[in-house]
């Protein structure tokens, strides 16, 4: 015997309200644009379409399927083991960030491909050049410390010609630094994103991804595999999201005429304090902490500019109008 019918929303309200994804997923949809689904989908509890949220697999075709058809993908895949991110929340965060920009520019929105973005760690999935592109047109640089998901991120960018000469992926060297090395001193951009390690341990990361899948599988599990994937370095660092957010913000002091709005993920509530205390020891003019909701979770995303007022009306004038 099913289940009670779950009456479920026909709108994911704690999304932002130009994201793609707040309807339920329409799997008839998403199987004509992207067949391989097929295979995928199954009947939940409740009797409706959906898939195994603890197969990696699974969930690396439903994001596939996805980008092709809300994001006019032609291709799009990953290696192995590498992270594979939930699309909602990384669209949320690049429609926060667009947002963010609007306001700062007297409510029109800017376009096209002079406003740049730098994706500090990319990865091997290229998400937040691929929504960017899509939704505003923008153009982005993206950084990694590793070659292989800059291999792969390539490979994406020329798989898609809507992304090819407006992304350009470069190595960083360094795994300690953020801007230098990969920022040139006479650049500008207007935005950075960024999705920090999570966990301060392999171990850490292996407990949480243990207590997710058990979740999502509604059975205790002893050994898992990611279901969405991840090498240790998009993970988990030295010291957790804390120390990476606090020292991002430190070297991005040294670049702060060369950026309109650097921003940064901030997963954890309790990090707020520092990342507070951090921009106001180094005089940020304007810091912004921005909301984010999907399903159960809640996150934020923290934007701050050592830009004044007359740098930012200058900025405004020269690069958006």
């Amino acid at each position: 015997m099913l289940p009670d019918k779950k009456e479920h929303a026909k709108v994911k309200s704690r999304l932002h309200p130009r994201n793609k994804n707040r309807e339920r997923y329409n799997f008839k949809e998403l199987i004509e644009a992207c067949p391989e689904l097929e295979s995928f989908v199954i009947l939940n509890k409740y009797d409706d379409q959906s898939i195994d949220f603890a197969d990696p697999k699974a969930v690396k075709m439903l994001n596939k399927a996805l980008l092709i058809h809300y994001y006019g993908l032609s291709d799009w895949d990953i290696p192995e083991n590498y992270l594979c991110p939930p699309i909602p929340g990384r669209a949320d965060y690049i429609h926060h960030i667009a947002d963010l920009l609007c306001a700062s520019n007297f409510g029109a929105m800017p376009k096209g491909e002079k406003i740049k973005c730098l994706d500090i760690g990319v990865g091997a999935n290229c998400i937040y050049p691929i929504i960017g592109r899509k939704e505003y047109g923008w153009s982005f640089i993206g950084t990694d410390i590793d070659p292989v998901a800059l291999a792969s991120a390539n490979k994406i960018i020329e798989l898609n010609a809507g992304l090819k000469g407006a992304v350009e992926c470069r190595f960083q060297p360094s795994s300690k630094d953020y801007f230098y090395g990969v920022f040139k001193r006479e650049e500008r951009v207007d935005m950075t994103v960024c999705n920090p390690p999570f966990h301060a341990s392999a171990e850490d990361a292996h407990t949480a991804a243990k207590r997710k899948v058990t979740n999502l599988s509604e059975k205790k599990v002893e050994s898992v595999k990611l279901n969405f994937g991840g090498q240790s370095n998009e993970l988990w660092c030295e010291g957790g999201e804390g120390r990476f957010i606090k020292t991002m913000i430190s070297e991005s002091k040294k670049f702060g005429k060369s950026c309109f709005w650097f921003s940064c993920l901030v997963s954890k509530q309790s990090n707020l304090k520092m990342v507070n205390k951090t921009l106001k020891s180094l005089e940020a003019v304007k810091v912004e902490i921005i909301p984010m909701g999907q399903g159960n979770k809640t996150s934020r995303i923290v934007a701050w500019t050592f830009l004044t007022a007359e740098e930012q009306k200058e900025w405004r004038e020269t690069n958006w109008v």
